[in-house]
């Protein structure tokens, strides 16, 4: 055989092969963002990447942060996610120990139909619970804002009562009042008493694209949260001179750090204008321009569903310390 044909006979199977590992990698009917609805009926995310030839992947578990999960692999067409939790338990003493939950995904078109296996804490066994997700479609375009069409501006809170708002949780505490025009979140706890829970407080109405204006009180040490359609966080939060940090004041929680720093200090008001179009968001903090036309990958912590799609409330969060907040306009976005 001639060194030429031998060259192109070995090019064509390198060729071959990479075509084919390529093409499996493409098929991977997992890559991509999940929305979950997590056992108990919470919001949950998972996004499935493939990074320098390895899998990868990050989760949102009801409430907190976007996590890297610590171990993501094939098993034939199943996927199998590993995450391992460090906890304290007590067996006489006191000790650290690493638990590993397992959660296994099998995929049919656009659903995934998930197993969590997590080992109890004293070793004894483990607890398994099914829950499901749904695949989540491309994000579009980033939006041209300047073409924007809105309709009438809607005044959501009247600054003297809570008529068009209601606890996300009708079976928590109200915190929430009117006082002299601001509404007023105040969750009082007493030391030596049993904690009490306080609820998050939303829109009886709905909405899907818009723009909101609002201004924002938050005093030392304390933090909110104004959700979008229900299921975006933008963080409230005594942060000034903390730096960039996606879970800093204006930020989308976990998600999308602010460009710059515009918070000011603790108790003093500050205004938030935020637009919310075709699952990107822009915030202004402040004047300034801290988030520009990003895009959503998925609900923040603490959603009350993981449909990016549906309408939802304006929610704020008052379930952690004090905040005020007044002037809270929405403006719909005209399609």
């Amino acid at each position: 055989m001639g060194r030429n044909i031998c060259y192109t006979i070995v090019l064509l199977a390198l060729s071959t092969g990479c075509v084919s590992v390529f093409a499996a990698e493409s098929a991977n009917p997992y890559i991509g963002h999940w929305a979950l609805t997590i056992p108990g009926g919470g919001a949950g995310w998972l996004g499935v990447e493939r990074v320098k030839g390895e899998l990868k992947a990050s989760i949102l578990w009801g409430g907190g942060s976007v996590v890297p999960v610590s171990r993501a692999k094939m098993d034939g067409d199943t996927l199998r996610l590993e995450r391992d939790h460090k906890i304290r338990r007590r067996g006489g003493k006191v000790d650290e120990i690493t638990i590993t939950e397992k959660i296994i995904a099998k995929v049919s078109g656009d659903e995934m139909s998930l197993t969590q296996i997590m080992p109890r804490r004293d070793g004894k066994g483990e607890n398994r619970s099914d829950f499901t997700g749904k695949r989540i479609p491309p994000l579009p375009p980033k939006p041209n804002l300047s073409k924007a069409k809105y309709g009438k501006p809607v005044k959501l809170f009247n600054g003297e009562n809570l008529n068009g708002w209601k606890l996300t949780n009708l079976g928590q505490t109200n915190g929430w009042s009117v006082k002299d025009g601001v509404l007023v979140n105040n969750p009082k706890q007493t030391e030596g008493q049993p904690h009490i829970s306080y609820g998050n407080l939303r829109t009886e109405a709905e909405f899907k694209d818009f723009n909101l204006k609002l201004e924002v009180n938050v005093a030392k040490g304390n933090n909110s949260g104004v959700y979008l359609r229900g299921i975006y966080e933008v963080q409230v939060s005594d942060t000034y001179g903390r730096g960039l940090d996606s879970h800093n004041m204006g930020g989308i929680y976990s998600r999308i750090t602010p460009i710059v720093s515009a918070e000011k200090p603790a108790g003093q008001w500050q205004t938030m204008n935020i637009t919310l179009l075709d699952r990107h968001v822009t915030v202004e903090l402040n004047g300034k321009m801290i988030i520009d036309n990003e895009p959503l990958l998925g609900c923040t912590g603490g959603a009350m569903w993981s449909d990016q799609f549906r309408p939802g409330p304006i929610y704020l969060q008052g379930d952690h310390t004090a905040v005020n907040y007044r002037n809270i306009v929405l403006t719909p976005i005209i399609k």
